[in-house]
């Protein structure tokens, strides 16, 4: 062998910093330059559309490229609640809009929310707001009446 190709060149040196050209994932534009928040956002678009309804936190990691565990942590460290209790909180959200905006029956309305029952949503419903989900559709009808 030569002495040039055994010898270490200047892309090995300490200083060495590649450009934007060489490492594009490490351009401002790119979702790998806002680091683990990517990671928190995607799963956030995934609970939205229902991944947390039919599955648990380890599909929904495995799905992402990540542990369990440290996708609790970033939803600890960038949305400040574990998974699973933003996944409640958007079906109580559902729940709530179908209840101001149809008429349908609360177990309609616990389905297309993502609940297993109306039994659970009306627990889920009381722990979150307060007051069953009864008492949103008691009003509704005198607010529209209220001029």
């Amino acid at each position: 062998m030569s002495a040039s190709i055994a010898a270490p060149g200047p892309r090995s040196a300490p200083a060495y910093r590649p450009c934007l050209r060489c490492r594009p994932e490490a351009a401002p534009f790119c979702p790998a330059w806002k680091g683990t928040r990517t990671t928190a956002e995607r799963a956030l678009a995934l609970i939205e559309h229902g991944a947390l309804d039919h599955g648990d936190v380890d599909a929904l990691a495995e799905r992402l490229g990540v542990g369990a565990r440290h996708l609790s942590r970033l939803f600890a460290a960038h949305l400040g609640a574990p998974p699973l209790q933003l996944a409640l909180r958007l079906r109580v959200q559902r729940a709530r809009r179908l209840i101001f905006d149809s008429d349908l029956p609360m177990s309609a309305v616990a389905q297309r929310a993502g609940f297993s029952s109306a039994r659970r949503m009306s627990a889920a419903f009381t722990r979150i707001c307060g007051r069953p989900p009864s008492t949103f559709r008691n009003k509704r009808p005198a607010e529209a009446a209220a001029p």
